[in-house]
């Protein structure tokens, strides 16, 4: 086991490597960089009269060389990408050009949303979809398993925005009602509440945007459960402890559940980690809230290069270490699971 949790480990390096240098590279030929923009920009001034004009034409090369040297771009591309990694190394992960800020500071100001959105759309989605699909493959071929199945397949079909779209027509004071809030994580006399009112007040703000992101999940996770528990139910184990005069409520519970969990529950920690971070970010923009994904877009569209990257770096070792815990799992939740062991 220890072998191999290393093996892992060290199978990450290049692997970040190749993402970040990928990334690096594909940067490097884009066109639009932060100095460009400021030059556009400062070009486009002319709407607001003729100084800003001016000031666009005026610059020399010495303010656009100063400019590419604020930003760092006056050293050669493979300087700044040992410069990165060994940023990197030290989990420095730079400045943001647009923010003015550490990149940490920026993540950490964003994660609250983020948290909130994945947190509790990934916990809706497995507490209604696991027992659904067990109910599903208990009554499999019912008209109870044929209406579901339509339900969730209708909702798996609609895409979030969409459907975030129609909720605020209907329940955010679009043209119908306003019961719902358009703007925000809480109201702007949160701080004020009492704890309960707290509470509520925050569910309040999430019940449109969570309905959005989790309306799709069920689908998946619902077919998922009742796919293994059907396959499980149909094995020889299972006619055997019928046939001993077990109830089904015990050889479901206590031989069935075990086994046909084990897809689910080595799935927790990626699920987790694909809501937490991939928060839709038109489902954001929607509901005016500023989590990981708007960060991210807002940081492709105005090249914001050091949050791109740094961005890329944390996410893409919190996915190879959670993909090293659902492997680990298997053997939690099998133990006749063996990881690397060689046939003498």
């Amino acid at each position: 086991m220890a072998a191999y949790i290393l093996k892992r480990l060290l199978l990450m390096i290049p692997t970040l490597l190749g993402a970040l240098t990928i990334t690096f590279v594909v940067m490097q030929f884009v066109p639009g960089g932060p100095v460009e923009q400021i030059l556009a920009e400062a070009q486009a001034g002319s709407s607001a009269g003729g100084e800003g004009y001016r000031a666009g034409k005026d610059l020399d090369k010495k303010q656009i060389e100063e400019l590419k040297k604020l930003y760092g771009f006056d050293k050669p591309a493979h300087v700044r990408y040992w410069e990165m990694l060994g940023n990197f190394a030290r989990f420095d992960l730079g400045r943001s050009f647009m923010h003015n800020k550490d990149v940490w500071s920026l993540i950490k100001e964003k994660l609250p949303v983020s948290i909130s959105l994945g947190l509790w759309s990934f916990l809706l989605a497995y507490l209604v979809s696991v027992p659904l699909g067990i109910a599903k493959a208990v009554r499999e071929g019912s008209r109870f398993d044929t209406v579901t199945t339509l339900l969730v397949l209708v909702g798996y079909a609609i895409p979030g925005f969409v459907l975030g779209i129609l909720l605020i027509v209907l329940f955010a004071g679009g043209s119908f009602y306003d019961w719902f809030p358009l703007r925000g994580l809480t109201s702007d006399n949160w701080e004020q509440l009492a704890w309960p009112a707290r509470i509520a007040d925050y569910f309040w703000h999430l019940a449109l945007p969570l309905t959005c992101l989790t309306i799709g999940a069920f689908a998946v996770t619902t077919m998922l459960t009742k796919n293994t528990f059907v396959e499980e139910i149909r094995k020889q184990y299972v006619l055997v402890a019928r046939a001993k005069g077990l109830s089904q409520q015990r050889v479901l519970y206590k031989h069935i559940f075990r086994n046909a969990l084990i897809p689910l529950v080595t799935g927790f920690p990626a699920a987790f980690v694909h809501a937490f971070f991939a928060g839709s970010v038109l489902i954001e923009t929607l509901f005016s809230l500023d989590g990981l994904g708007l960060l991210g877009y807002e940081a492709v569209i105005r090249r914001d290069y050091p949050v791109v990257l740094g961005s890329l770096y944390l996410f893409t070792l919190i996915g190879l270490a959670v993909k090293l815990v659902s492997d680990l799992l298997y053997r939690v939740v099998d133990p006749r699971v063996q990881f690397g062991s060689v046939a003498k």
